[in-house]
């Protein structure tokens, strides 16, 4: 099974940036959905973004719409979150994902591999 490791977290001011990182062990495959979760404390991980390793299928949440873009890299086996406009209320742990793409998903549920995670920290 792949495992992914994230990285890339970090203590940040509102308004500023960040590249979140997700390095696969193998070369998924093809047919794989890449995605990325958030879970702050006390609340439910909650989908932010997602795409298929063709990068033609990319879905956000509305929260992050315009604000953070979700790409990856074939050649190193790496999917990356880069996060501008950072607000507080954008901290919380970071989770990479992976799943067979059969479409859109962005239920905790429908993902059977995951990271550990990377804190997020943005200040007021």
């Amino acid at each position: 099974q792949v495992q992914l490791v994230e990285s890339g977290g970090g203590l940040v001011q509102a308004g500023g940036s960040l590249r979140l990182s997700c390095a696969a062990s193998r070369r998924t495959a093809s047919s794989y959905l890449m995605g990325w979760f958030r879970q702050s404390p006390g609340k439910e991980r909650e989908f932010v973004a997602a795409l298929n390793w063709s990068g033609d299928r990319i879905y956000y949440a509305d929260s992050v719409k315009g604000r953070f873009t979700i790409s990856n890299d074939n050649g190193k086996n790496t999917v990356y979150l880069q996060m501008n406009s950072l607000k507080p209320e954008d901290t919380a742990v970071y989770y990479c994902a992976a799943t067979w793409d059969t479409g859109p998903r962005r239920r905790v549920g429908e993902y059977d591999t995951w990271g550990q995670g990377t804190q997020v920290t943005v200040s007021s």
